[in-house]
Parts: C-alpha cells; structure tokens; sequence
C-alpha cells in the first residue's frame, strides 16, 4: 500500500510570501525611491542564498576531509560537491554582469543611505572563507584589525567559534600527508624524479649558453632564472629550505603535503590517482574561482566608486584588490606546474606502489 502524502503547493514550499517581500528599498525614507535600489538588493539576496548553498556542501565536505581515512566512493562524493560549489561560483561571477547594469550615478542615488552596512559584514561570506582556510592569521592588515570589531556580538561569537575548527586546507594538507612516501624495497620515486630535474635544467643551461643569439647579459639572466629553478627543486627534498620557503609566504603546504600532490599530477593518468588528481583540480578551480570573484568585485567596485571609501569602513577598491591575492587558499596546486617533468622521464610504478597508495587514503 502506497503511502499518502500531504499536498504541496508551490509558493508555500519555496515560502515566497517572505522571499518576495523581502526587499525593502531604504531611499523611500527620504525622498523619491530609487529605482536601482531593488536591483541592487535582489542582486545581494540572490548572493546569499548561494552562499548559504556553498556552506550546506563545505559542511559535508569537512565531515568527510575529518575522517580518518577516506573510501574511492566517498573521494567521488567530494570531487562531486567540490565541483557543484566550483558551478555555483562561475554564476556568482557571472552575476556582476548583472550589478554592472547599475552606471555609478544610479548608485549615488541611494549609497549613502546604507551606511555603515557593507558586504564587508555578510557574515556567511566570512564562513566561507574561515571554512576553506582563510583564518585571522592570513588576512591583509585591516582584516586582522578592524572586521571583527564592526560586526555585531552575535556574529562575532559564531566566526571566533569557527576560527577554532579545523578548516579544509588543514584537512587537506593532512590528507595528502598521510599518503605513503613512495620508497618501497628498490624503488626510489625521488631519486630518479630529482636525477630528471637535474639532467633537464642542464639540457636547458646548455641550450643558453651555446646560444649564439644571446647578448652575454641575456645568457646571464636566463641562466641565473635556472639556477632559482634548481633551488627551488632542491627545497622539495630540503627540510630547512621548504621551511624557510614556507616562512617567506612563498608555499603553504606542508612538505609531505606538497611531495604528494606532486606525486598525483605526475601520475594522474593512473587509475589509482585519477580521483585524487580531480580532487586537488576542484580545489584549484575553487580556488580560481574566487580569486576572479575578488578581482572582478574590486574592478567593479573601482567603476561605481573610483577611490571612494567603502561604506564599511574600509578603502574600497585598494582593499578589495589586496585580498585578491592575499586571501588565495590553494594557490600551492596550481604552482605545481613549476615542478612538473615530461611523462618520458618518470619511472613506471611499481604494483606494490599502487597498493600502498590505495591503502593511505
């Protein structure tokens, strides 16, 4: 017998009622309502709805990234919801389009009335960015000095909470670090990756120097640009230069963390790395992803306001600019190409390689 279910009608379902009242322009207060305003307040909305929809998967993402080891089948779930995020993300870049409708006359129409509430203050935003990794620690100057202080007690006491929880770079990097290192009975993965790095960067110094092309200062510059190349494979295998790289800001992964993602874009093409290859190329797109969002909302920004302070305080279009950079969480995977060698150069895995590696995750 089929169970009957209560009926459904669709406005009540999506709660449209409050959904559709939910825009209350403030210029109606003091004067003429500004027509834009409607515009810019659905744009926003629509924003945190699909931050709210970000956060629902981060949230399972984490709990998977906490565990102790992760199945192939719970890999496919997070490649799954780490590219529907990645989906979301082109459309909130794609929304902008929409907000650049808005001249920045229309804009003044109503700016001055919102103040001092800002974007700066979606406090989901903020999850976001917590949850991915981007903590107090890692933010430009004002972040560190001044967010926390121009939200109110409430929200400031949820994100110090979030602050505290593992975030999922951290659970990445963990990830990545317990895959085992790749030195089983004869096989000597580094060695001979460390032996092509080195035969490659000589076949390039040799081509410089026996170009006849080449003013003495060129070859000196190019040949001083491989010799940066050469430290920088030597930190892979360095404890103390890796730290000292990692101290500079220059990578955040940890070393173990970094050898092993390396390890899959050399050997992605492998069944075995096939999952964890998509995983760390959803992070990068995540990560891309937001990166645009960042600079395309400062350069809008810049349009409707030129140097103009931003209602919540901060320096507008030149903070929005600084945390395009500042705030990049996984930027260390798409550096990866530095280190990466022609296929003809590797060495064929060993199957006891192949089994250990499915056992590490």
């Amino acid at each position: 017998m089929s169970k009957k279910y209560d009926p459904v009608y669709y406005g009540d379902y999506l709660g449209l009622d409050r959904l559709l009242s939910a825009q209350q322009p403030v210029s109606p207060k003091y004067g003429p309502e500004a027509h834009e305003e409607t515009l810019f307040i659905i744009v926003h909305q629509a924003y945190e709805l699909w931050f709210k929809q970000i956060i629902h998967e981060l949230r399972s993402i984490l709990r998977i990234f906490g565990q102790a080891e992760i199945a192939d089948e719970q890999l496919m779930t997070l490649v799954h919801r780490l590219q529907r995020i990645v989906t979301i993300q082109e459309l909130l870049n794609q929304q902008i389009n929409v907000m650049e409708t808005m001249t920045a006359q229309e804009f003044l129409e109503f700016r001055d009335f919102l103040v001092p509430a800002s974007g700066f203050q979606s406090i989901q935003f903020k999850e976001i960015e917590i949850s991915l990794g981007v903590k107090r620690d890692k933010r430009i100057a004002f972040d560190q000095a001044s967010f926390y202080n121009r939200i109110n007690d409430q929200d400031r006491a949820y994100l110090e909470q979030l602050e505290e929880k593992p975030d999922l770079f951290a659970m990445v990097d963990a990830w990545l670090a317990r895959m085992p290192f790749l030195e089983q009975d004869d096989f000597k993965f580094w060695q001979h990756y460390q032996a092509a790095i080195e035969s490659q960067i000589q076949h390039e110094e040799d081509i410089v120097r026996e170009n006849p092309l080449l003013s003495d200062e060129e070859k000196a510059s190019e040949l001083s640009e491989l010799a940066s190349s050469r430290a920088n494979f030597a930190a892979l295998f360095d404890r103390d230069l890796y730290t000292a790289m990692q101290e500079d800001g220059r990578v955040r992964l940890s070393q173990r963390a970094m050898q092993a993602a390396l390890f899959i874009h050399l050997y992605r093409e492998e069944p075995a790395f096939n999952l964890p290859y998509q995983v760390l190329n959803a992070l990068t797109d995540l990560d891309e992803n937001l990166t645009i969002w960042r600079y395309r909302h400062a350069m809008m920004v810049q349009r409707m306001l030129g140097s103009k302070i931003g209602t919540g305080g901060s320096s507008g279009h030149d903070y929005l600019k600084r945390t395009t950079e500042k705030n990049r969480i996984f930027a260390d995977f798409m550096n990866l190409a530095t280190y990466l060698v022609p296929k003809k150069t590797l060495p064929e895995l060993p199957r006891n390689v192949h089994a250990s590696l499915r056992r590490g995750r």
